[in-house]
């Protein structure tokens, strides 16, 4: 059997070039009925099916993938997938999960996991997707969505905010994704908050500012009527006539106040907001906006 060029093989029996087909095969994997897909070269000659150490590869994959669906247990991509909404990488997931990060790989690439790992990876999710709702708003974390809400208020308002220190910024992106969660279900950036003595303010944001300055706003999902509407109720709102006004508004939030310096404000206590409610009227036209910015 001889390999040619690209995706071709040659029949061993001497009948020339083998077909590429792709099938989907039934077969019994640990005694549970499978149903996959693979792709092998057959000889239209003599019917010879012969697979590269690749498709063999593929083929293993495939079947375990397929064992794991009919057994109830997360397949790898399935995995990989959790993983990556939550924001993790692969070694993220090993040490919440209290296992080595090599598992995980394995698991990823195809490996096919116990059922006490099977159900420690599941409570490691679902723990964590909790812990997104409160800490996250209910969604992931985007630098670029940062990036675009923020150049959503400059717009707005006539004026930049990001800079160094985020004083303003913060401000605003707090109320816009505080209120969303509140209205929609969930944030809109999936940023986390801590309470510090300038009040409110992106968890990290030290490390993060440079990394939002250079983000590609145009990577970001869009924003959504719901979202602008949300975005300009903060930025036009009466309770916030002015940049310094919504600084000082931050700081007497009960859900400020109530939380320690340096810990993180849950998005679940978004009901205690007092300085603006969830349908913030606003204070004039788009022009006027700018004309205070």
């Amino acid at each position: 059997m001889r390999n040619l060029p690209g995706n071709n093989m040659e029949c061993p029996a001497g009948h020339g070039p083998m077909e590429l087909r792709r099938y989907t095969k039934r077969t019994t994997f640990r005694d549970v009925p499978i149903l996959y897909d693979a792709e092998k070269f057959v000889c239209p000659g003599c019917g010879l099916e012969a697979a590269t150490p690749e498709q063999t590869a593929q083929i293993q994959k495939a079947m375990a993938e397929a064992y794991r669906k009919s057994a109830g247990l997360l397949t790898g991509e399935e995995i990989r997938r959790k993983r990556k909404e939550l924001g993790w990488s692969q070694e993220d997931l090993a040490r919440r999960a209290g296992v080595g990060v090599a598992s995980i790989k394995r698991w990823e690439k195809g490996l096919i996991q116990t059922e006490s790992m099977d159900k420690l990876l599941r409570k490691t999710f679902e723990t964590s997707y909790e812990r997104r709702k409160i800490f996250n708003g209910n969604r992931t974390f985007s630098i670029p969505r940062i990036k675009l809400v923020l150049k959503t208020f400059e717009k707005i308002l006539g004026r930049k905010l990001l800079n160094k220190k985020g004083l303003y910024a913060a401000k605003y992106l707090f109320y816009a994704d505080m209120l969303a969660f509140l209205r929609l279900g969930r944030s809109i950036t999936g940023a986390c908050y801590a309470r510090l003595p300038h009040g409110p303010q992106l968890n990290n944001y030290l490390e993060l500012v440079d990394e939002i300055k250079n983000a590609d706003e145009k990577r970001a999902e869009p924003l959504t009527e719901e979202e602008l509407l949300i975005i300009r109720q903060v930025a036009v709102a009466e309770a916030f006539p002015e940049k310094k006004a919504i600084y000082d508004a931050s700081h007497r939030e009960p859900i400020v106040e109530e939380t320690p310096i340096g810990e993180i404000i849950p998005y679940t206590d978004a009901p205690k907001l007092k300085e603006i409610t969830p349908h913030a009227q606003a204070r004039g036209s788009k022009g006027a906006a700018k004309k205070e910015g």
